[in-house]
C-alpha cells in the first residue's frame, strides 16, 4: 500500500485507512462489535498489509482497540485520526486529555470536529477550534480539521483557513452523499486547491455499492482532489479486497486476486 503526503500538513499516511465507525454511535460500531482482540487482529492483519492509518472516534468507541494495536507495533508505525463530537472549549479540553490516555500515547495525528450539519459550524465551534489549535501548537496535535454530513458545512470547510484536513462522503452514486457527485466533487476540488488534505469516506455508501467495490474505489481513487480514502473493513477478506484492488489501480504488481465479502462497508 503506497504513502501519501497530507496537504500542507507535512503529514504522510498510507492511502487506505481503515475505518472503525461503521454504523457507528453510542460507542460501538461493526468493527467494536467483532469484539476486542478480533478487531486488534484485523487491524494487525491490515498493517501488515500496509493499511497503516486508522479512522476512529470517541463515539465508535474503538480507542481501547487502537491503543492495544499501537502497543503492538509502535506509535510510529501508526496513524491515528480521531474526532470530539465537543460543542464547547471545556469538552473539548477534557476530550483531548481522555483521548491521549485511551489511546495510550502522547500525540494524536488529526483531530477532526465530527459530523458538522451546517455552514455556520466556523462561527459555532470556534472555541473548540480554539482548544485544537492550542494542543496543535504543543505539538500534542498534527492537524484540525472537520468530517461534514452536509454541503454547506463542507463548503465552509473549503473557504476556513483553520481547516487542515477534510472528512468527506463522496462515492460515484451519490448514497448517503450531501449533494450529487458532480456538486461534492467541485467542493472537494476547491478544498483540495486551497492545500487541505482530503480523506473520502462512505466510498461504497455503507453497504449499498458493496457489490461494485471496484468500480466505487476506482472512482474515488481517479479523483484529482482526494488523497486518501478510508473504508470501514470488517474482515481479513475485504482488508484483501480492498488492497488488491488499489494496488492494481496504483500500478503496483496485484496480489492474488480478492473477492469483496457481502459484509464490506464503508
Amino acid at each position: 500500500m503506497h504513502k501519501v503526503m497530507l496537504g500542507r500538513t507535512g503529514i504522510e499516511s498510507s492511502y487506505l485507512s481503515i475505518g472503525t465507525g461503521t454504523v457507528g454511535g453510542g460507542n460501538e460500531s461493526n468493527q467494536t462489535r467483532l469484539g476486542h482482540s478480533e478487531l486488534v487482529e484485523l487491524f494487525g492483519y491490515a498493517h501488515d498489509k500496509g493499511v497503516t492509518a486508522i479512522d476512529c472516534a470517541d463515539s465508535y468507541g474503538s480507542h481501547p482497540h487502537v491503543a492495544d494495536h499501537v502497543r503492538a507495533v509502535g506509535r510510529d508505525n501508526v496513524f491515528i485520526a480521531t474526532k470530539t463530537g465537543a460543542k464547547d472549549a471545556e469538552k473539548a479540553r477534557a476530550d483531548i486529555a481522555r483521548y491521549l490516555t485511551e489511546l495510550d500515547t502522547d500525540r494524536l495525528d488529526v483531530v477532526l470536529m465530527h459530523g458538522m450539519g451546517h455552514s455556520n459550524w466556523p462561527a459555532d465551534r470556534r472555541p473548540v477550534m480554539d482548544v485544537l489549535s492550542e494542543f496543535k501548537r504543543q505539538g500534542v496535535i498534527g492537524a484540525v480539521g472537520v468530517s461534514c454530513h452536509d454541503h454547506g458545512a463542507l463548503r465552509s470547510a473549503a473557504d476556513a483557513d483553520w481547516v487542515d484536513f477534510v472528512l468527506a462522503r463522496i462515492n460515484y452514486d451519490g448514497v448517503r452523499m450531501d449533494g450529487s457527485p458532480e456538486e461534492i466533487v467541485a467542493t472537494l476540488r476547491r478544498t483540495h486547491a486551497a492545500g487541505k488534505a482530503v480523506c473520502g469516506m462512505k466510498i461504497v455508501g455503507q453497504g449499498p455499492l458493496v457489490e461494485q467495490y471496484r468500480d466505487a474505489i476506482k472512482y474515488v481513487y481517479d479523483l484529482d482532489c482526494v488523497d486518501m480514502m478510508t473504508i470501514g473493513m470488517e474482515s481479513r477478506a475485504e482488508v484483501d479486497a480492498n488492497v488488491a484492488c488499489i494496488e492494481e489501480l496504483h500500478g503496483a504488481v496485484p496480489p492474488p486476486a480478492a473477492v469483496a465479502t457481502e459484509g464490506l462497508r464503508a
